[in-house]
């Protein structure tokens, strides 16, 4: 049986007093996003003195907190040696260009194979406080939606991008193609989303769902298509596949929400998604930066075929300040395309 983790322990201070215990926590930057904070609460592994405590129980200047650490789960997913598209490398975080096809965290049916496989192989020392079975995974994109995906390598950074996540600091562009041409250049789309109420693995526009707000652009036109950029203000499972289905123009091949549109010469076979790009601010340096995903190669070969379309972002870049500290991207001036690393 492995040994217990040293606890951490920290002694509030009067800057601290009246803070909530999660927020603090979650400030200190070595235990993950809230929700893994909030886990570690409900489990019963943290105290304020001797004591279990609930996460909305504020603070007091002398305050000792305890949080000890379950030993790290064995791990049931095997490391498998699959190739990553890396647009960015640093210390602290990652970014990758997700195929479509792959699953990002191990769920039944899918054990195996997915992008946590591919993190296990990369990283031949596991960065400490980070879930085994997730790593530093930052948010999630759908098996069959391809584009940048970020990765914190420190709990630290996993922390301070989920906060951004979280507060809604992240701006993030996705290219679609989908059936019809919607009527109005741009829009935004505000319905609320919760779980199917016969078809428990789709989602629906439902009244009493979250509330989702997407903005859209039309880019380009065809007969039967049309492509759109959807700019996701919040972060709802299936979000723009959902929201774009519920305004009339579902995703082209998307078997959950585009049932009854097939049949025309479309030669994609997976839903036409792609996560274009993501603002955030760097985890350790704060400053802005920007990295895109160029289209795969099918993506690519249904517009060519439609008649092409000249896009604002190609290839992976970011817009930190020339005078930034951040890290440059592959060794390019910040601001300018960067050369994707091979994995």
């Amino acid at each position: 049986m492995a040994a217990e983790p040293k606890p951490y322990e920290w002694v509030v201070g009067n800057d601290a007093a009246g803070v909530r215990l999660d927020r603090f926590l979650a400030q200190r930057g070595v235990l993950g996003t809230r929700s893994q904070v909030h886990r570690l609460i409900g489990d019963g592994y943290v105290c304020v003195g001797e004591r279990p405590v609930k996460p909305g129980t504020a603070l007091r200047a002398g305050d000792r907190v305890v949080v000890r650490r379950a030993p790290a789960p064995a791990t049931e997913v095997e490391p498998a040696a699959i190739a990553l598209d890396v647009l960015y490398e640093d210390e602290w975080l990652m970014a990758i260009n997700k195929p479509a096809g792959l699953v990002v965290h191990p769920a039944p049916g899918h054990r195996q194979g997915t992008l946590v496989s591919a993190l296990l192989h990369r990283w031949a020392t596991l960065p400490p406080g980070l879930d085994p079975s997730r790593l530093g995974i930052v948010h999630r994109l759908d098996k069959d939606t391809s584009g940048v995906l970020l990765i914190a390598k420190t709990a630290a950074a996993l922390a301070e991008l989920g906060r951004q996540f979280h507060d809604r600091e992240t701006d993030k562009q996705y290219l679609a193609l989908v059936w019809g041409v919607p009527r109005r250049e741009r829009g935004t789309i505000s319905e609320p989303i919760g779980r199917h109420p016969v078809h428990r693995q789709r989602m629906a526009v439902r009244p009493r769902g979250r509330a989702a707000v997407t903005r859209y652009e039309v880019l380009g036109r065809w007969k039967h298509v049309a492509l759109v950029r959807a700019y996701p203000e919040t972060g709802r499972t299936h979000q723009i596949r959902v929201h774009l289905a519920a305004l009339g123009h579902p995703v082209v091949a998307d078997p959950l929400y585009a049932r009854g549109h097939g049949g025309r010469a479309i030669d994609i076979t997976r839903q036409a998604l792609h996560a274009e790009s993501i603002a955030f601010r760097h985890p350790s340096a704060l400053e802005p930066m920007r990295i895109a995903a160029p289209l795969a190669a099918d993506f690519t070969k249904v517009l060519a075929a439609l008649g092409g379309i000249s896009l604002t972002s190609q290839g992976s870049f970011t817009s930190v300040r020339r005078d930034s500290t951040a890290p440059h991207v592959h060794g390019e001036a910040p601001g300018t395309s960067g050369r994707r690393r091979p994995a």
